[in-house]
């Protein structure tokens, strides 16, 4: 029997929760790499393309050489010379339909996430995909913080030629955040483009490792701390996301500044759920 969170015909909600100690989650290139912050609260974000992101480069990692779980929002790779993959493979005569098929098939990401293929001079139509994720915001403040630092290697032999010793940089941190975002699953969407069981599979187990191979000194210590499935047994749903989002609470603990996921207290509000959904506890 297949378990309630791998099955493409179900809808599934979900709320995941992430922390940082003395590190950058995501950067803000209109703000010199500083961490993200939303001006009016000073709660931090990590927007859902840097998520992506790391899900992505962990499913590549997962299922290297596998057909069907190639990535079309790869570095280095034109996305245009993805699209005409499809007419490589199929011809030159081929419809966009058929295209917009083969690119579901063949990138995982897109048969997950959509893709707007419309660029270039061989396109491959749009496609809207299943899995969506919002940002994820701290449930406090946070204090970004620009620590100084010092290297013995010069950038530029000139420097070391006039007697410099050290060279002076920088490092962007937040002493410690917790951040919660969710996500979205639609089952009708996901028969447009071909999702499977597989392709969940897949998913929520990139999810619980994509912190753990996206490790830099920029970004400290960063864990996955809940990943909290609801699902339905209807492809529409069966109660609003809202409601079962909801449930999932975090409320601090004390007064001072959080400096470490001891300091929250997360509770699930599981023991009268909507007739047909069930909860998945994935992490946490």
């Amino acid at each position: 029997m297949t378990a309630p969170h791998l099955d493409p015909t179900r809808k599934h909600d979900y709320v995941f929760m992430v922390d940082v100690r003395d590190g950058n989650p995501n950067g803000d290139p209109d703000a010199g790499g500083m961490p993200r912050l939303d001006p009016v609260t000073s709660q931090g974000l990590i927007t859902d393309v840097a998520i992506k992101r790391k899900l992505r480069n962990v499913i590549s990692l997962l299922n290297e050489g596998r057909e069907g779980f190639d990535i079309y929002v790869e570095a280095g790779v034109a996305l245009n010379a993805q699209h005409e993959r499809a007419y490589t493979a199929l011809g030159d005569d081929i419809t966009q339909p058929d295209a917009r098929d083969w690119m579901c098939k063949t990138f995982y990401d897109i048969r997950m996430f959509g893709a707007v293929m419309t660029t270039g001079t061989k396109h491959a139509g749009r496609v809207q995909g299943p899995m969506q994720l919002t940002f994820a915001r701290s449930v406090d403040e946070v204090l970004p913080l620009d620590i100084g630092i010092t290297r013995v290697t010069q950038t530029r032999q000139a420097d070391i030629d006039k007697g410099e010793s050290t060279e002076m940089g920088s490092k962007h941190i937040v002493p410690y955040g917790l951040y919660v975002g969710e996500g979205h699953f639609s089952a009708p969407l996901a028969a447009r483009t071909g999702v499977t069981g597989d392709d969940l599979e897949a998913f929520w187990r990139a999810f619980t490792l994509m912190l753990d191979h996206d490790r830099a000194s920029t970004r400290g210590s960063m864990s996955l701390r809940g990943l909290y499935v609801f699902s339905h047994d209807d492809a529409f749903g069966r109660a609003p996301a809202r409601q079962l989002l909801d449930r999932v609470q975090v409320q601090p603990i004390g007064t001072g500044p959080a400096r470490g996921f001891g300091d929250y207290k997360i509770e699930i509000l599981d023991g009268d759920l909507p007739e047909g959904v069930t909860l998945t506890r994935i992490v946490g």
